[in-house]
């Protein structure tokens, strides 16, 4: 069987119009991998990994099923070791006040949701993957801060947060291309309106 890095051909055609279609309605792409990783028995981790994976995939079957999607992959802008070394110190500062970890990255990002997006997301990373690095942090600023590091309730808790962050973009992003929408109509109307009348004096004048 003939596949395109892991997937079926079949299979990857299935995931990319599933997240096509998905994108259209303004649905989140978090959301789009849970949805498709349910119905094809996949971990929606491994939907995203392969998701991405495609899109970057110099296989001329992968372009060719891409073609007219209008899906690309958004530059992810990666963490240097000083930016990740004070991300954890001002959370970690900020849970040694009694807050959770969303309230903590919405005080530093002071309610920019792309940026508590990036930080929920690196957060959620550490968590799962570098642990020590909060232990190591905390101690290094003395801190005694409850952190259930390898909770798994956590790590959902994290998700979630990080659906809901997803959601509330994706309705800013629809409610902004609503408005757009409704001005090029009005200004496709009036350019009407006065392509008429300049047609109307020419006619006038020629007369």
């Amino acid at each position: 069987m003939d596949k395109i890095n892991g997937y079926s051909v079949r299979e990857a055609k299935e995931l990319i119009e599933f997240v096509a279609e998905g994108r259209q309605r303004g649905e989140p792409l978090s959301r789009l991998f849970e949805a498709y990783g349910r119905r094809s028995g996949r971990a929606g981790g491994s939907v995203r990994n392969y998701y991405y994976q495609f899109l970057k995939s110099g296989d001329g079957r992968a372009k060719e099923i891409l073609c007219g999607k209008r899906l690309h992959a958004e530059k992810i802008r990666p963490f240097s070791e000083a930016e990740r070394e004070e991300m954890l110190r001002r959370i970690l500062l900020e849970r040694s006040r009694g807050c959770s970890v969303r309230r903590a990255i919405a005080n530093i990002c002071a309610g920019d949701e792309k940026q508590m997006l990036r930080y929920q997301n690196k957060y959620r990373n550490i968590v799962k993957k570098q642990p020590e690095l909060i232990e190591r942090t905390a101690e290094a600023l003395g801190l005694n801060v409850a952190l259930p590091v390898r909770s798994d309730a956590l790590q959902r808790r994290l998700e979630r947060e990080i659906n809901d962050l997803y959601d509330r973009l994706a309705l800013s992003l629809r409610e902004e291309n609503g408005r757009l929408k409704e001005q090029i109509e009005k200004l496709t109307k009036e350019n009407e309106i006065l392509r008429r009348a300049a047609g109307k004096e020419e006619g006038e004048g020629g007369a």
